[in-house]
């Protein structure tokens, strides 16, 4: 029994690892549609699976999870390469000076 519930926490530590990869990496895109799209894609994709117990799905998903980071990691670099205009969302707001 121990076992199992050491195997099942050194799975939870894997997933959650690999989901924090998965964001930091998405969070590197230099343009803000693909950011914001490679976080939500993450997301969602991890939200939808949250409650899955089958071993065998969840060593399916890890694989798959991993897959998608070493495409991430590629298209980041990539991104850093050629850089765009930033877009109006991601200019940093203009400070107000309040006249005295």
């Amino acid at each position: 029994m121990s076992s199992a519930v050491s195997t099942a926490s050194n799975t939870s530590q894997a997933v959650l690892s690999l989901y924090r990869s998965l964001l930091r990496t998405s969070r590197s895109f230099e343009g803000y549609n693909f950011r914001a799209y490679a976080v939500r894609r993450t997301r969602d994709g991890f939200r939808v699976h949250k409650d899955e117990t089958d071993p065998r799905m969840i060593e399916i998903l890890l694989r798959q999870a991993e897959e998608q980071l070493a495409v991430l990691k590629r298209q980041t670099a990539i991104s850093q390469m050629y850089k765009f205009d930033r877009v109006v969302v991601e200019t940093s707001p203009k400070k107000h000076v309040v006249p005295s």
